[in-house]
């Protein structure tokens, strides 16, 4: 069985008062004492269980989520946020939503450099990758406080931990559905992207053109273009696209923007057009129920926001994650299995 305070005390010939301080590092002990004690829990293999530990004086954990305005799975993980929100007395938190303009690296860097580390113990952002973003959470990182990007990465950063699927194996993903659904036809597909600012939206791409130079040599990738997962400019980017490539028979939108998407789509020919985006929407829902869209890519932004939840604590405690419970999967919905 574990060692506990008890076995230490009757080890050290101390009191649990006195165990106690010596483990919080609170005054008022002997040094000889505070020795003694240390050697008792060092000969015992003692472990202290941090969590409970926090639990028993009520800790609370005060967390910061970044995440940016605009589209529509923005919102569903925001949504996730404020649900965790209305759990924070049980799970011990305090949670904070600060959003930003979409793909505004000035307006993430003004949001963290005025976090306050006596006030905040961690923060979870959807993050820009650019090197000023990256050097703010660098700052933040050296101020003790614990960073961890949702969505998006930042790889050129030290932040603590990214909570978000693999983006290079769902690009991957969305190359194999593609190559498969074309069936062997050759022509163009067109990639839309949000910003290839955005490392997600990067990994993304470069996964999707690896598989389908390799394995679909029929097929040309057009772009990737950018749109900042705007709908209307997805849309006229589509139209444009389409009327420039009457070869074109796929389409795989790597961001936001469905809507856009949706509405070029009913003046090309549907049934030689494969198409794959990410993300379950209301508009991803209708896409797929109507027969424009072929496969959705999804990734869970309720497990994202809790894993981001579970890693500030631990972090904060010094503690390390457990990883498989913080790995985010990658789901693939047709019409016929959608939630």
């Amino acid at each position: 069985m574990r060692p506990t305070v008890h076995d230490i005390a009757a080890e050290a010939g101390v009191s649990l008062a006195t165990v106690d301080r010596v483990l919080n590092g609170r005054p008022g002990v002997r040094q000889k004492t505070v020795e003694k004690v240390e050697a008792a829990v060092e000969r015992l293999g003692y472990v202290r269980d941090v969590s409970a530990a926090n639990l028993a004086r009520g800790r609370v954990y005060p967390l910061l989520f970044v995440v940016p305005e605009g589209p529509s799975f923005m919102r569903g993980l925001e949504a996730e946020i404020r649900s965790a929100m209305q759990r924070s007395s049980a799970e011990r938190t305090s949670i904070t939503i600060e959003t930003v303009p979409p793909f505004d690296p000035a307006a993430i860097v003004a949001v963290l450099d005025q976090v306050d580390p006596a006030a905040v113990t961690g923060v979870a952002l959807v993050a820009t990758d650019t090197p000023e973003v990256s050097a703010a959470v660098d700052r933040l990182i050296d101020r003790g406080i614990h960073v961890a990007t949702l969505v998006s990465d930042l790889p050129g950063s030290r932040r603590t931990h990214f909570c978000g699927i693999d983006n290079l194996a769902a690009g991957r993903t969305a190359a194999g559905l593609i190559g498969r659904f074309c069936a062997g036809r050759s022509g163009k597909v067109l990639v839309v992207a949000g910003s290839m600012a955005l490392s997600d939206h990067m990994d993304r791409a470069a996964g999707f053109a690896a598989i389908l130079n390799s394995e679909f040599p029929g097929l040309e990738i057009v772009g990737p273009v950018e749109t900042n997962d705007d709908a209307d400019r997805v849309r006229e980017a589509v139209r444009t696209a389409m009327a420039a490539n009457p070869d074109m028979i796929a389409i795989y939108n790597l961001g936001a923007g469905n809507r856009g998407l949706l509405e070029a789509l009913p003046q090309a020919d549907r049934g030689r057009l494969a198409v794959v985006v990410h993300e379950v929407t209301e508009v991803s829902r209708k896409g797929l129920a109507e027969g424009l869209f072929d496969a959705v890519i999804n990734q869970d932004c309720g497990h994202e926001v809790r894993s981001a939840i579970r890693v500030l604590k631990a972090r904060a405690d010094g503690l390390v994650p457990l990883s498989a419970q913080e790995r985010i999967r990658i789901d693939i919905f047709l019409k016929d299995n959608l939630p």
